[in-house]
């Protein structure tokens, strides 16, 4: 996996985790007070460092043969959850991913809490969910880099590629004062998780000792024939589910 490849990856995958937590922090500080709001932020970026400095060194000192095994499989139970997910959402069964409706119902809760003031944050509850929402939002985007940087031995450079997708967005949200609702979101969590999925199909079986024909470039034909199998389990979704509609709409004519 080259160092292009690595950043691209890890960029991606980083960059929806981002735009998710920019969609909380507005929703706090443009419904209750942006100050407690970026203090959360601030709080949530220092225990994410915390967590990153502790984790990063430690990882790399692990053999490769056992991290790529641990960190295959952790990547594909991680991508088999977004790539169900993006499944269903493609195939109508589960409602896409909106950031307008996430940021208005996080508005609507946020105007109906009781304000409440706590030391130096003026607003506890607009503190509270800037940080949870970064914190959570930003573990994933910590474990996202980490277990790519480890097992390729390039952590910087996948920091590196974590931290601009999240200048990146933030940046953008600053200038729209809005969540980034125009952005594919539902594409790219589709293909993000046919890219995790892939990967950890590839360094688990590394880890547990197989030989992929190739090297590297097998990642050319297990990502496409992931994409694939999605895709076909989209349409095959699609289908049941349009086959359960018709079954039951003809029970309720027949009741009638």
């Amino acid at each position: 996996m080259g160092s292009g490849a690595l950043f691209i990856a890890v960029f991606l995958a980083c960059l929806v985790e981002a735009v998710e937590a920019l969609t909380i922090v507005l929703a706090a500080g443009s419904s209750r007070d942006w100050r407690s709001a970026i203090l959360g932020v601030v709080a949530g970026v220092v225990s994410l460092g915390v967590i990153i400095a502790a984790l990063g060194p430690a990882l790399t000192a692990v053999p490769l043969t056992g991290l790529r095994l641990v960190v295959g499989g952790l990547l594909l139970i991680f991508g088999l959850q977004w790539l169900r997910k993006a499944i269903l959402r493609a195939s109508g069964m589960k409602a896409l991913h909106d950031e307008q409706a996430i940021f208005q119902a996080e508005v609507a809760a946020a105007s109906v809490a009781q304000p409440g003031r706590r030391g130096l944050v003026g607003d506890w509850y607009s503190f509270t969910l800037s940080f949870k929402g970064v914190l959570l939002e930003g573990l994933e985007v910590a474990f996202i880099a980490l277990t790519f940087g480890a097992n390729q031995r390039n952590i910087p450079l996948a920091a590196l590629a974590a931290v601009a997708a999240v200048v990146v967005v933030a940046a953008v949200g600053i200038a729209v004062r809005a969540p980034l609702a125009r952005v594919p979101e539902n594409t790219m969590k589709f293909v993000v998780g046919v890219m995790l999925t892939s990967f950890g199909i590839f360094w688990a079986a590394e880890g547990a000792g197989a030989q992929w024909p190739g090297a590297d470039a097998a990642l050319l034909v297990v990502v496409p024939a992931v994409a694939v199998f999605a895709l076909v389990l989209v349409g095959l979704v699609r289908r049941l589910d349009r086959a359960t509609n018709t079954t039951e709409e003809s029970h309720v004519r027949g009741a009638r």
